[in-house]
């Protein structure tokens, strides 16, 4: 309900803003810009769902090979304690825990092209157990929200994006970064934890959180101890190994259990392939509602408004001008990737400004991207407080980001 509003509004407001710079600044192209960028989202939306199609076959086949050879079980039973704590309605050693760890890992080494067919899969799975198809269930929403808050350990392409505008230290965001997502995670956690009534202070929850913390803080230290090039490159690497490791271990094992593997590998790609098709008017349909609001120049007056009241507190308003990839991120992720880069080149790479823009792409994730693909992918058309769990994620994401900006680079 929350999201047809939200829809709506951002039709409503491009309008009426476009209204008023037509009859008081007499600009007769606006409407034109709106219509123009109707078109141009709708394109994108779908060469975005064409571009899934050939990722989401291919992990989808591969997650199918990990099934029968037994690996997603063996996945399943290492966090099961703590996911049958956290997703309570989900039936213990459930496959779908598998799917689960592996979506969450793979956003933790920011390859955002494996995460999302595994997200994909995930929802499929839990949807199976929904006893009410159009209506999100508390699983599905708790996965949705510490999905859409993005921890990530390694931010892989900013720091490419970085490294390719010249920075003299490609990889400094990477601590600050961490930091963000892992204040915007917790919230999340704790929102969702506060709707559905989850004790977050049970011991094994406690246990599994600390020990994600232990490593995180063991992360930070190791890289703080290594120059800025070992750092890139390391990290590159490391998730790359990572990543087909685990394609050789899906395949390793199938092959030792006497799997077929290519003919599980097809039967699973073709899954990848329908619902890539059905994602495509829900991502269509969010992405129109998100390019006229931004081209009507809502964005820009959101974000004015906020440095000129920041400005009367007396507050450094320095981090302002990074203030719209905050504000795009939830809506749409290039969006917020080509405003970061703006950033970086106007202001320069290794300005305050562009490291603070930086560690805003790097906070969170597109919040109203994932909730319109993954709910649409199964049909879901109640999201219920899903969204308001996911944006208030954002929101402190954002917050930390600035506060841990200035406490680093300024």
């Amino acid at each position: 309900m929350v999201l047809n509003y939200l829809w709506a509004a951002f039709f409503l407001i491009a309008f009426a803003i476009a209204l008023f710079q037509l009859i008081v600044f007499r600009d007769v192209e606006i409407f034109q810009k709106l219509v123009t960028s109707t078109f141009d989202n709708a394109k994108l939306g779908f060469e975005i769902s064409l571009g899934l199609t050939g990722v989401m076959t291919l992990w989808l086949g591969l997650m199918k090979v990990g099934e029968r050879g037994g690996i997603i079980a063996i996945f399943s039973r290492l966090v099961a304690p703590f996911f049958n704590r956290l997703f309570p309605e989900i039936p213990k050693n459930h496959p779908v825990f598998g799917s689960i760890l592996m979506n969450f890992s793979a956003n933790m080494l920011g390859l955002d092209n494996a995460a999302t067919p595994l997200g994909l899969k995930a929802m499929k799975e839990m949807q199976e157990l929904n006893p009410i198809k159009e209506r999100a269930s508390n699983a599905q929403i708790m996965f949705l929200v510490l999905n859409t808050s993005g921890l990530t350990i390694i931010p892989i392409s900013i720091m490419v994006f970085r490294a390719q505008l010249g920075a003299a230290d490609p990889s400094d965001i990477f601590i600050p970064i961490l930091l963000a997502t892992f204040f915007s995670t917790t919230v999340g956690l704790i929102a969702v934890a506060l709707y559905q009534r989850i004790n977050l202070f049970n011991p094994v929850i406690m246990a599994y959180i600390g020990t994600l913390l232990l490593l995180i803080i063991g992360l930070i230290y190791y890289f703080s101890t290594i120059s800025q090039e070992q750092v890139s490159v390391i990290s590159q690497v490391a998730s790359n190994v990572i990543l087909f490791s685990i394609i050789i271990s899906f395949v390793g094992l199938a092959l030792i259990r006497k799997v077929n593997v290519y003919e599980a590998f097809i039967e699973g790609a073709k899954e990848g392939f329908s619902v890539a098709i059905t994602i495509i008017p829900y991502l269509v349909a969010i992405l129109v509602a998100i390019g006229v609001f931004r081209t009507s120049g809502a964005l820009d007056m959101i974000v004015n408004g906020i440095g000129y009241l920041i400005a009367l507190t007396g507050v450094n308003t320095d981090f302002v001008p990074a203030l719209p990839v905050a504000f795009m991120k939830p809506l749409s992720g290039s969006g917020a990737r080509g405003l970061m880069v703006e950033a970086m080149t106007t202001y320069g790479v290794d300005s305050f400004v562009g490291r603070m823009a930086s560690i805003f792409q790097g906070s969170t994730e597109t919040t109203f991207y994932v909730l319109a693909v993954y709910f649409g992918s199964v049909g879901i058309k109640r999201s219920r407080y899903a969204l308001t769990c996911g944006l208030l994620a954002d929101f402190a994401g954002a917050i930390a980001a600035i506060f841990i900006a200035y406490l680093f680079f300024h």
